[in-house]
């Protein structure tokens, strides 16, 4: 295990033994048709214009949840494209950023968009994240660039025009993308009259072994939030619901409804209920 502050630290190459990084060729192993099935698009002819961009990634967060149940079920998660697709499209499961993202952007790719994956470094009330603590998309459409995240729980329905300094409303609240400094952008939401930071990051693209140490950092130490405890997250059409080890909790047009977790068989059994996913 290591902190975060090692974790901004070491450099790529010292975590080689982690994990064997595979990069694929898509038109080998992945399924657009399936792929698209599994987000809920049927026999549908996908052309590159932003309200494409848009439904594809409403669908995506309708159907595919947010998840990190592998490192509680000591499953290690590789940075294996052709692993993202067997979870996410073939068994029908949920995943984190690396995962969910990473494997986002080859569709976008295969489907004609002009996509890359870009770091982020996530705010957790005190600070921002390490670099790649996050991974997230960028898409450009004629001469508009958007961010595009279906990894990252409750955020933007739908992509947000990378634009510095106009306030965007979505059905999840509404958003800001501004300037931090020389470096970073930041995409903030709105908290009653003041701004929440989400993330920040570089507009610069990224190779997925880059996002290597990162990954474990959050699947082994005990400073990452995703080893505290099981959570899933799903969108709904009137709003939310995530389950963790302590509550199910659901919101519908606004309102919030809580039911207590007693047991793991009681989570295995809501999980399934729920969101479709078995241990």
């Amino acid at each position: 295990m290591f902190s975060k502050e090692n974790a901004k630290r070491l450099s790529i190459n010292q975590s080689t033994k982690f994990y064997q990084i595979k990069i694929y060729n898509y038109n080998y192993f992945m399924n657009t048709k399936n792929y698209l099935s599994r987000i809920g698009i049927e026999n549908a002819t996908i052309s590159v214009n932003s309200a494409n961009l848009k439904f594809l990634q409403k669908q995506h967060l309708l159907r595919v949840p947010f998840e990190n149940l592998d490192i509680h079920w000591k499953r290690k998660i590789i940075l294996d494209t052709k692993k993202f697709y067997e979870k996410i499209v073939e068994e029908k499961r949920g995943g984190f950023c690396y995962e969910l993202n990473g494997l986002f952007c080859e569709l976008l790719k295969k489907l004609g968009f002009t996509s890359k994956i870009i770091s982020a470094r996530v705010f957790d009330d005190k600070d921002f994240g390490a670099e790649y603590d996050h991974l997230a998309i960028l898409t450009k459409i004629d001469e508009k660039e958007f961010l595009v995240d279906v990894g990252f729980g409750e955020f933007a329905t739908e992509p947000l025009e990378f634009i510095s300094g106009i306030e965007q409303k979505d059905a999840s609240g509404i958003f800001l993308i501004r300037k931090f400094d020389e470096d970073y952008f930041e995409v903030a939401k709105k908290d009653g009259g003041n701004w929440k930071g989400e993330y920040i990051f570089k507009d610069s693209a990224r190779d997925l072994d880059e996002f290597m140490e990162m990954c474990s950092f959050h699947q082994t130490s005990i400073e990452s939030h995703f080893t505290h405890g099981k959570v899933c997250s799903l969108l709904t059409a009137n709003g939310r619901k995530s389950l963790t080890d302590k509550k199910f909790i659901e919101t519908v047009n606004g309102e919030k409804s809580e039911t207590e977790i007693n047991s793991e068989d009681e989570f295995n059994q809501i999980l399934a209920r729920e969101f479709n996913v078995y241990r």
